[in-house]
C-alpha cells in the first residue's frame, strides 16, 4: 500500500483518501463516485467540478449532451404517437364499416378484437427477439406496417381481406412497442422515469388524435382518402428511423448499452415481475372498462350523447396529464411508493364517477384517469429492472399481454350492464384499484442501474 498524498482544491470540493498505485489506478480513483466525499460547491457547468445535489452519473455527463438526449426522447415520443394513432383507428372505423359496408355488430366488433388481441399476444414474442439480438430495423419497418394495414381496409375486397389488413396493422403495432420501449429506456440512461412518461405520453396523444384522422381522411371520397391515412405511418418512419450509437463524449448513460442489460440472469426478481403483472392486470380491467361505458353511463343518466362524449374527452385528457405527472412523482417518492399512492387515489375518483352529481362526473372522471396512468409508464420501467437481461420480454408484457385482459373484460362489463344498468356493472370497478394498491405495495423497488466500470 501506498499512500498518494493529493492536494485538496476548494474550488472542487474533493477531499481524496488513499489510493493503491497502479496501472490505471489513480484514474480511475479520481473518477470513482464512491470513494470521495462531496463539499458544498457551485456548479459552475463545468462537467468536472462537482455539485452535491447532482448524481454522480451526473456530474459525468457532459452538460452538453442533454439536449441531445432530450431530443431523441422527443423523437421517440413522437413517432410512438404515429404508431399509437392506428390502435385507435381501428375503433374509429367501425361507424363506418357498419354504416358504408353493411358489417353487422359482431362483425365489426370481430375486427376490433382480432386487432387488439393480435397486437396484445404477440408482443411479448417481439420483446423476447429484441432481447436476444438488436433489431434498429424493426421499429420503422413495424410503423410501416401499422399504417399500410389501416390503409388496405380501403381496398374493400371482402370481409376475410378487412380482417387481414386489420390484422397487419395489429402485428405492426405488436412489434414495434417491445424494441420502442427497450430503446427508449437504453436512450434514457439510468432509472428513466421522466423519459418513458414522455413516451407513454406520446402514445396517449396518437390514440386520442385517431378519431379526427379517421373523419378528416375519409371526407376524401375515393383511394385518396384512405391512404391519407397512411400519412402518419410515413412520418413515424422517418421519425424510427435508427441513429447513430453514442459517441464516448455522452457520459457513462449513454455509453452503457441500457440499464440492467448486462446483469446475470441470476439478478432476475421473477416472483416481483409475476406480482407486478397481475397489478397491470387489474389497471386494464379498471380503466378499459371505464372508458369503454362511461359515455353510456352518463347518456343513462340522462347526460346526451354530448355530455358523454365530454366524459370521455376528460377520461382522454385526465390520463395524458397522469401519464406525464408520473415521471415527476417517481423523482420524488420513487416508483414503488408512486404507483401505489396513485392506485390508492384512484378507487375514490371512480366512485365520485358513479354517485356525484353530473357536473362533478366530468372532474372525477379526469381524476380517475389521471390517477390510473400515473403508474402507466413506472410500471414499464419496473418490469425492465425485475427482469433487467430481457428489458425487450419484459416491455412487451407490461405494454402488450396484459392490456388485452381489460378488452377480455369488457363483454362480461356489458352483460350485466344488459341485466341491470351501467352504474351497477360498474360498481366492481371502484373495488379494482384497492386490490391493485394491495398487490402493489408489496412490489420492491429495484436499486438504481449504476454506470458500468469503465464507461
Amino acid at each position: 500500500m501506498v499512500v498518494v498524498p493529493v492536494r485538496v482544491d476548494p474550488d472542487v470540493g474533493v477531499e481524496l483518501a488513499d489510493a493503491r498505485r497502479g496501472p490505471g489506478s489513480v484514474a480511475d480513483f479520481l473518477h470513482h463516485p464512491a470513494i470521495y466525499r462531496k463539499r458544498a460547491a457551485p456548479d459552475t457547468g463545468d462537467p468536472r467540478s462537482v455539485n452535491p445535489s447532482k448524481t454522480a452519473a451526473e456530474q459525468l455527463t457532459p452538460t452538453r449532451t442533454r439536449p441531445v438526449r432530450r431530443r431523441r426522447i422527443a423523437a421517440y415520443a413522437a413517432g410512438h404517437s404515429c404508431v399509437d394513432v392506428y390502435q385507435g383507428a381501428v375503433a374509429a372505423l367501425v361507424p363506418f364499416l357498419v354504416s358504408e359496408r353493411a358489417y353487422g355488430y359482431a362483425a365489426a366488433s370481430g375486427i376490433v378484437l382480432a386487432a387488439s388481441l393480435l397486437s396484445s399476444v404477440v408482443q411479448p414474442l417481439f420483446g423476447a427477439l429484441a432481447d436476444r439480438r438488436p433489431m434498429p430495423w424493426l421499429i420503422p419497418l413495424s410503423t410501416a406496417a401499422a399504417g399500410l394495414g389501416i390503409a388496405l381496409v380501403g381496398a374493400d375486397v371482402g370481409y376475410p381481406a378487412t380482417v387481414a389488413a386489420v390484422a397487419l396493422s395489429g402485428l405492426g403495432v405488436a412489434a414495434y412497442h417491445p424494441a420502442a420501449a427497450r430503446l427508449v429506456r437504453t436512450s434514457a440512461g439510468g432509472p428513466g422515469h421522466a423519459a418513458m412518461s414522455w413516451f407513454a405520453l406520446g402514445g396517449n396523444i396518437g390514440f386520442a388524435c385517431a378519431p379526427l384522422l379517421v373523419v378528416g381522411a375519409l371526407s376524401v371520397h375515393g383511394p385518396a382518402g384512405w391512404w391519407l391515412l397512411a400519412l402518419p405511418a410515413a412520418l413515424g418512419v422517418v421519425l424510427n428511423l435508427p441513429r447513430a450509437a453514442p459517441d464516448r463524449t455522452a457520459g457513462p448513460e449513454a455509453a452503457r448499452p441500457a440499464a440492467g442489460a448486462g446483469a446475470a440472469a441470476g439478478s432476475e426478481d421473477r416472483r416481483a415481475f409475476l406480482r407486478l403483472s397481475l397489478v397491470v392486470v387489474v389497471r386494464s380491467v379498471a380503466f378499459i372498462g371505464l372508458s369503454t361505458f362511461i359515455a353510456l353511463y352518463v347518456r343513462e343518466r340522462g347526460g346526451g350523447e354530448t355530455a358523454g362524449a365530454v366524459a370521455l374527452f376528460a377520461l382522454f385528457a385526465g390520463s395524458a396529464g397522469g401519464t406525464l405527472l408520473g415521471g415527476r412523482l417517481a423523482s420524488r417518492w420513487g416508483r414503488v411508493t408512486t404507483v401505489h399512492r396513485a392506485y390508492a387515489a384512484a378507487a375514490p375518483a371512480i366512485a365520485g364517477v358513479l354517485f356525484l352529481p353530473l357536473p362533478l362526473v366530468y372532474v372525477c372522471a379526469a381524476l380517475a384517469a389521471a390517477a390510473l396512468y400515473v403508474p402507466f409508464s413506472l410500471q414499464v420501467t419496473l418490469g425492465q429492472d425485475y427482469l433487467p437481461a430481457r428489458m425487450g420480454t419484459a416491455s412487451g408484457v407490461t405494454l402488450g399481454l396484459t392490456v388485452s385482459v381489460g378488452g377480455v373484460a369488457s363483454p362480461f362489463i356489458g352483460a350485466v350492464a344488459d341485466a341491470t344498468s351501467v352504474r351497477t356493472a360498474l360498481l366492481p370497478l371502484a373495488v379494482l384499484p384497492l386490490l391493485a394498491w394491495a398487490l402493489a405495495r408489496r412490489l420492491p423497488e429495484p436499486a438504481t442501474p449504476e454506470p458500468a466500470p469503465g464507461a
